[in-house]
């Protein structure tokens, strides 16, 4: 926790995605972006394959991103459903055949705040999409992933709104689609607080980063009175409007994660607007609030996800 400290990028809210590759060459370098053909994950594609990377798209609707990228340079679509265990092992199984080391991979696709699902062995379904789909695509890929690596979890500031419920991570109790959401949010954030750890002796660093508010496909979910409780409101009771990032740079803080110079010699911290994020002050969750709760970057805490993910998925690549 002590290194959540703004380091003074230089960059900022409204950064593009292109701006924080300004004079970084990516040529014949490999990033894997999941989600990568709507929303920021369609910018992050873009803006790395301008810079010259080749991008590997796994999307769980490949057909719409092959549409989607078309005319994207150096892009390939595979198919991947990051809420179907078999799914993950047969798309990692097809990267690990060709071999080709990983140089960046950015967790992006994710779901929030959706109606009550369960899959696999009962696993709740943003947990499973969000964090333990990931989980199981690292661990697949580790052989390829090296000396040098980056990988990259989008977190959002939703982690605040639940830690890990260790009595009841797949709400058989009762069902709350926000809690549920920051649930996997935080595991986002843990993810790459372990990762870090266990990682850097390897040369691989992990960051988590918060995006911020911008309208894409992923409120797909949300009602109107979502939006209402969502909102602060300012003294005249009229909702205060969040400052919200164009996709480009909703994208900035991902692909900053993933490249900048800046971070050499970091890891396992917490992002958000092309920066590394303050601890977060206490107050109520909105669109609006900043910063990194301390359940999310608590390295015991980070330690136990992953030895659950573990025993959950059957794998763990890294001990």
């Amino acid at each position: 926790m002590n290194g959540q400290h703004p380091i003074a990028s230089g960059f900022g809210a409204h950064t593009t995605a292109s701006e924080v590759l300004e004079g970084i060459d990516l040529t014949g370098r490999l990033a894997l972006v999941t989600g990568g053909y709507s929303g920021l994950g369609l910018e992050i594609v873009r803006a790395l394959s301008a810079a010259g990377a080749d991008v590997l798209a796994p999307a769980r609707r490949p057909e719409v991103a092959a549409e989607a990228l078309a005319g994207v340079d150096r892009v390939s679509v595979g198919a991947l459903d990051l809420a179907d265990q078999d799914s993950v092992a047969a798309y990692a199984a097809g990267v690990l055949a060709a071999g080709r080391h990983l140089d960046l991979v950015i967790n992006n696709a994710g779901i929030m705040a959706c109606p009550e699902e369960h899959v696999g062995p009962g696993w709740e379904l943003q947990l499973a999409t969000n964090h333990l789909g990931h989980y199981a695509l690292v661990n697949r890929l580790w052989p390829l992933i090296s000396g040098g690596a980056r990988v990259v979890s989008v977190s959002s500031g939703g982690h605040h709104f639940s830690g890990i419920r260790w009595d009841d991570p797949s709400f058989a109790g009762g069902y709350d689609k926000w809690l549920a959401y920051g649930q996997s949010k935080t595991a986002n954030v843990l993810f790459a607080v372990h990762l870090d750890r266990v990682g850097r002796d390897r040369g691989v660093r992990a960051f988590s980063l918060h995006p911020g508010a911008i309208l894409t496909p992923l409120g797909r979910h949300l009602t109107h009175d979502d939006m209402a409780d969502l909102l602060s409101y300012g003294t005249d009771g009229e909702p205060v409007l969040p400052d919200f990032k164009s996709p480009e740079a909703g994208a900035s803080t991902a692909v900053w994660a993933a490249t900048s110079p800046q971070l050499d010699g970091l890891g396992g911290l917490y992002l958000e607007d092309c920066d590394v994020a303050p601890m977060a002050a206490d107050g109520p969750v909105t669109v609006e609030t900043q910063g990194v709760k301390p359940h999310a970057v608590d390295p015991a805490e980070a330690a136990r996800l992953w030895a659950w993910s573990a025993e959950q998925t059957g794998l763990d690549a890294l001990s």
